[in-house]
């Protein structure tokens, strides 16, 4: 694994596992927002979430299925930040302005899990071989027709 992975794998996952942990171990002010949201079962998805947080993040710090865990990082990360930082729905012009700066810096992690999500590790990834491959395919019958075209009488 390259060092910059090596390194930025952990940094990625660092908010995941805080956050998760520290949800699992007071919910109370998670569940309040997910109910203001009007979710059903409030307490029970902020458990759910925080427990795929920090399994996620784990995962993702030691190199472990990091793609896998990033993506799950990512389905974790779209419900919290339109739960956690409703910025359109802040009346007071301060909050709405820290509000915005949280959900633009999720949006930010966002884009980070999603590249991760992709990272092939400098290996070449499945739609990449299926196309090769297929083109390879394509490229062998085409020749074995000509060549069979050439043997036939006529």
């Amino acid at each position: 694994m390259s060092p910059v992975r090596r390194l930025a794998r952990p940094l990625l996952a660092s908010t995941f596992v805080l956050g998760g942990a520290s949800a699992l171990r007071a919910p109370a002010a998670r569940v309040e927002l997910a109910r203001a949201a009007g979710l059903s079962d409030p307490e029970a998805l902020v458990r759910v979430n925080a427990a795929a947080m920090l399994a996620g993040g784990l995962a993702l710090a030691t190199g472990r299925l990091p793609r896998l865990s990033s993506l799950v990082l990512a389905g974790t990360l779209v419900p919290t930040t339109v739960v956690g930082h409703p910025f359109w729905s802040e009346t007071d012009r301060t909050g709405r302005a820290a509000q915005r700066t949280q959900f633009a810096k999720n949006l930010s992690i966002l884009g980070g899990l999603l590249i991760s999500a992709a990272d092939t590790g400098g290996r070449e990834s499945i739609p990449h071989a299926a196309g090769r491959l297929s083109r390879r395919a394509a490229r062998r019958t085409q020749q074995a027709a000509k060549q069979a075209q050439a043997h036939l009488p006529g």
